[in-house]
């Protein structure tokens, strides 16, 4: 079992940053690829970008490359996701999510645990 808490969300200005932080406990957070989602108002849950085991391998949705910056600390058993120049389309409630699969999922059903989620709001 892995329990994952998520936090560092918020409201902010267009053009502005958050770090989104995921602290895992529970079973050794590098046995899984960890991912962050979103899924505004109305809409279904959207990949956003994934982090292989080690750290060494990442994939984003087009909508934040060049943007947002996932990372991990395995030996602090947290993964983070930094966002800049945000957009008020950005807006929604971020998860974290771990597969056990060595394949990096953009598919929420490929996860096997998830966060309670954490808002992020921009405003325009």
């Amino acid at each position: 079992q892995v329990q994952l808490v998520e936090s560092g969300g918020g409201l902010v200005q267009a053009g502005g940053s958050l770090r989104l932080s995921c602290a895992a406990s529970g079973r050794t957070v590098s046995s899984y690829g960890m991912g962050w989602f979103r899924q505004a108002p109305g809409k279904e849950r959207e990949f956003v970008v994934v982090i292989s085991r080690r750290g060494d391998s990442t994939y984003y949705t087009d909508s934040v490359k060049g943007r947002f910056t996932i990372s991990r600390d395995n030996a602090k058993g947290t993964v983070y996701l930094q966002m800049n120049s945000l957009k008020p389309e950005d807006t929604a409630i971020y998860y974290c999510a771990a597969t056990s699969g060595w394949v990096l999922p953009a598919i929420p059903g490929r996860y096997d645990y998830w966060g309670q989620g954490t808002q992020v709001t921009v405003s325009s």
